[in-house]
């Protein structure tokens, strides 16, 4: 089978990616990324979800983001309950750049051209790094900054999901067998994975299998 490595954060939509690209053939190789996430919760939920979905590997990096801050996902700053203009303060600086470029040092290793991740430009809270202008942008990167993308057939960044809104994802990934009550998507979840009920994350969620007309399998503290 042809390698394709996959970030798994243990959230709904990295999910749906994972059992997307087996169903395309991949032997995936998923990636989470310890980066001083204060909902740590969540790492525990990609384990389960590698583990039901039957990946071929599963690794997690750790990369220190706690120590730069600027987000209330990585520092003491408290995650607001709505939304607001601009860019939310749960934008973590360079966070997805940093991924893709953990899953492109993996994928160069594995001799894997294809990479994945669960970026969306419809429910994406306003992040920068989620449009498909940057996605475009990080695979021209990736064939010229590494061995595999110069001496190589190119490097691929997928990301399925890109034009999706939470109905849909919910809608795809009961099709292909996600069992969604094993990921958690919030922001403060709490040790045992328990969301809140009321930050971004959550709010997309729950409009997600509401708007699928689908009972909602989350958690809530």
């Amino acid at each position: 089978m042809k390698k394709a490595v996959v970030l798994l954060s243990g959230g709904m939509d990295s999910a749906v990616v994972v059992a997307i690209a087996r169903e395309q053939g991949y032997a995936v190789h998923a990636l989470s990324v310890r980066y001083g996430q204060r909902h740590t919760s969540e790492l525990a939920a990609a384990e389960r979800v590698a583990q039901a979905l039957g990946v071929a590997a599963h690794k997690t990096v750790t990369v220190d983001l706690r120590s730069i801050g600027g987000s209330a996902l990585t520092d003491d700053i408290d995650v607001p309950e709505s939304g607001g203009a601009g860019i939310p303060v749960t934008y973590v600086p360079a966070r997805n750049t940093i991924m893709l470029s953990m899953a492109l040092g993996w994928a160069e290793v594995l001799g894997a051209a294809d990479i994945f991740c669960g970026v969306n430009a419809v429910d994406y809270s306003g992040y920068p790094d989620c449009r498909p202008e940057f996605i475009a942008a990080f695979e021209q990167l990736a064939n010229l900054a590494t061995k595999a993308g110069v001496e190589g057939a190119g490097l691929r960044i997928h990301a399925p999901l890109m034009r999706m809104g939470k109905d849909t994802i919910v809608r795809e990934g009961l099709r292909l067998g996600v069992d969604f009550s094993r990921t958690v998507s919030c922001y403060q979840a709490d040790e045992q994975g328990r969301a809140c009920g009321h930050c971004d994350a959550c709010r997309l969620r729950a409009a997600g299998f509401a708007e699928a007309g689908v009972a909602d399998p989350t958690r809530y503290a």
